[in-house]
């Protein structure tokens, strides 16, 4: 069904943290070389964390549209049934207020 029309987003009350890594937020990780090698993604600015065997993994969260890389400053938008997203420290403050 297409809506013809401007719309507005339903208001959803979701969960936000910022990534630290540690905390259980990513659902997976990827060899950084993979990353480089395989995907279609600018690498800039992921996170890069050093495993004790020297390899070098990057987290990520998967959704409906496949995997998203977290990048330095992201946060995680946790919503009530389980879904991720990833949203830019520039953008969060923008799309998301505090509910009191």
């Amino acid at each position: 069904m297409v809506i013809d029309m401007k719309s507005r987003r339903t208001p959803l009350e979701v969960d936000v943290e910022k990534y630290e890594e540690g905390k259980g937020l990513e659902d997976g990780f990827e060899l950084w070389a993979d990353v480089v090698t395989k995907g279609w993604i600018v690498t800039d600015n992921l996170i890069k964390i050093k495993r004790d065997n020297g390899s070098i993994v990057c987290p990520y969260i998967v959704h409906r549209r496949g995997r998203t890389f977290i990048s330095e400053g992201d946060y995680i938008i946790m919503e009530p049934d389980g879904t991720k997203h990833v949203c830019g420290e520039d953008k969060i403050n923008i799309r998301f207020e505090k509910c009191e």
